[in-house]
């Protein structure tokens, strides 16, 4: 989120990542100009001090058989004339570089598009097929072959529907916006998702564990601290150890409220721990020490981050080791109610 004229202007993650890849080429190119130009102001004023004379460095008024220039005048123009080519490499430098990846944000723009035009076309169908389930499993007799089969087709279709969800909400996530929306008070939804994802956590034995103060709220919408949260957890419930804990951990300042979850795995591994909230980015489970062994869709995390940075916040790994992984997601306070 940044603030133009007074008011709050959104940027979604996909043009900051370009904003950000325009800048590190534009930084590079310069560099090499600037290399390139202090080489070659370098060599020419050598190259003319190599013609005078070392008695003649210095005289205001050479002979006629000698430049008619002195040291310090080519000192002062060959850093001027320097100074200048090192401005115009700079401006040249932002100029093309951000022609040259607008292309790749128009691309961006377009998949997020195609995602959520996808998206939209999927749920409906989805729906439908999952509606058609529940009514053919209550139908079915209580000792009918079919009814596990049918029972599993169901969590399928439910698996499906999730992942377009995400999807959806990645895709559409510009349409949460901070300051507008009502204030949320974070300790009932914690404690909420803690309780259902809690139902997951006791086929591991894990027990997940809140703490943090009870009244602070944020202006993050109650669906999306619920989503953000049971994303989270799952994610840490796939990497904890039997009989181990998962922690969230709420924390306030004056502006800012930061939610973390912890758990005691073995940290993150197969990819960068900053790339895991890149869409389609898979990590590896560490249990099974298999480059297949992948975990997860790719959305989910991103997603989180998507709606952190639409409502002015940041999702970012605090810290991951052999002892464990915490993730952490920060937003906007709001004032207590």
């Amino acid at each position: 989120m940044k603030r133009r004229g007074g008011r709050a202007v959104f940027v979604d993650s996909e043009t900051l990542a370009v904003r950000r890849a325009s800048r590190r080429v534009g930084v590079q190119i310069t560099v090499a100009s600037v290399v390139v130009i202090v080489v070659i102001v370098t060599a020419i004023y050598f190259f003319i001090i190599s013609r005078v004379a070392p008695d003649e460095l210095f005289e205001r008024v050479p002979d006629q058989n000698n430049l008619d220039v002195s040291a310090q005048e080519v000192l002062r123009d060959s850093v001027i004339l320097g100074l200048v080519l090192i401005v115009l490499a700079g401006v040249l430098g932002w100029f093309i570089t951000r022609r040259a990846v607008r292309p790749l944000g128009n691309a961006l723009r377009m998949q997020r598009a195609f995602v959520a035009d996808a998206s939209h076309e999927l749920r409906t169908p989805l729906t439908v097929l999952d509606a058609r389930l529940q009514v053919l499993q209550r139908g079915l007799a209580e000792n009918d072959p079919s009814t596990a089969a049918v029972a599993q087709l169901r969590e399928d279709a439910k698996s499906l529907i999730d992942i377009v969800n995400d999807l959806l909400l990645s895709a559409e996530a510009e349409g949460a916006r901070s300051q507008s929306n009502p204030a949320t008070p974070l300790s009932p939804v914690i404690a909420v998702v803690v309780k259902s994802m809690q139902l997951i956590a006791d086929s591991k034995a894990v027990r997940i564990t809140a703490d943090g103060p009870e009244s602070v709220w944020t202006f993050l919408p109650e669906m999306s601290v619920h989503r953000c949260l049971v994303v989270l957890l799952d994610n840490a419930l796939r990497f904890a150890p039997n009989g181990s804990e998962v922690i969230v951990t709420v924390t306030a300042t004056r502006s800012t409220v930061t939610i973390t979850v912890r758990d005691s795995g073995h940290g993150i591994q197969g990819v960068d721990p900053g790339r895991i909230f890149d869409r389609f980015v898979h990590t590896r489970n560490s249990a099974e020490q298999t480059p297949a062994a992948r975990t997860g869709f790719g959305i989910g995390l991103a997603l989180v981050r998507d709606i952190a940075v639409h409502n002015g916040g940041s999702v970012a790994v605090v810290r991951s080791s052999a002892e464990g992984t915490e993730i952490g997601f920060s937003v906007p306070r709001a004032p207590n109610h």
